[in-house]
């Protein structure tokens, strides 16, 4: 068991990614974290895998079954979960007319059910202390040609922002952040213009821009944000 708080990360699965800069963040300010993955799906992505595996567990968040037996078997092999960050994510481009009743069905139960019920799994084995606990998700509005995704990422948010009102009780704040684009190897230098054009600031978001925040709401000083769905995007308009 660990002295340390226990982190479970979610998404730590790419080096370049917003989970495992996540990890580093936490494991910088002195959490034990636990990095969960699913190798499978990078794979078959654009970007692919790493050429090397990074040493985590690998979950496919897409079975029910899955994040109930992840969270009993991180709170058995490393002690009660202090923090959850949920950073996983399914992605595959598609619009309102060419959207599939498979892929829709698919994006949610990765990224909307699975959130519930690891939320639902964090939530039974919480044991304080009040105030200690942090539930934290990454979210994205991009919707338009991506509907699964940004449809079920936008329930993802709801649920989260719900429990921050439900577990309450248990001394749990729960946030979301909104990151914005962020460079983590699917930005072409076309899309890259297209982004700049809107941005506040010329530049494209960095997952390190992310993960301060994450350290931050999970620390002391972040117990008082809570319920919030926060955008650290440098400023993009909606």
């Amino acid at each position: 068991m660990s002295a340390s708080p226990v982190a479970l990360i979610t998404g730590v699965s790419r080096t370049a990614g917003i989970g495992a800069a996540c990890a580093d963040e936490l494991a910088s300010r002195d959490w034990k974290v636990v990095g969960v993955g699913w190798r499978a799906y990078d794979d078959r992505m654009p970007w692919g895998a790493d050429a090397e595996p990074m040493p985590i567990l690998q979950a496919d968040l897409e079975d029910p079954s899955v994040p109930e037996q992840l969270v009993a078997d991180v709170h058995r092999e490393h002690g009660p979960i202090t923090a959850l960050v949920m950073c996983h994510a399914k992605s595959v481009d598609s619009s309102i007319i060419d959207t599939t009743v498979e892929s829709f069905d698919r994006h949610f139960a990765v990224n909307a059910r699975a959130t519930w019920l690891l939320i639902k799994a964090f939530a039974d084995r919480f044991p304080g202390p009040g105030g200690s606990g942090r539930i934290i998700a990454i979210t994205s509005d991009h919707t338009p040609y991506n509907l699964p995704y940004g449809a079920s990422k936008g329930a993802s948010d709801r649920i989260v922002l719900a429990a921050s009102v439900e577990l309450a009780e248990l001394g749990v704040t729960a946030n979301v952040i909104n990151p914005g684009p962020t460079q983590t190897g699917w930005i072409t230098p076309e899309l890259e213009q297209s982004i700049l054009r809107r941005n506040l600031q010329q530049r494209l978001g960095t997952p390190e821009d992310c993960t301060r925040l994450v350290g931050f709401l999970c620390s002391s000083e972040g117990q008082w944000i809570n319920g919030q769905l926060l955008y650290s995007d440098g400023g993009r308009p909606h």
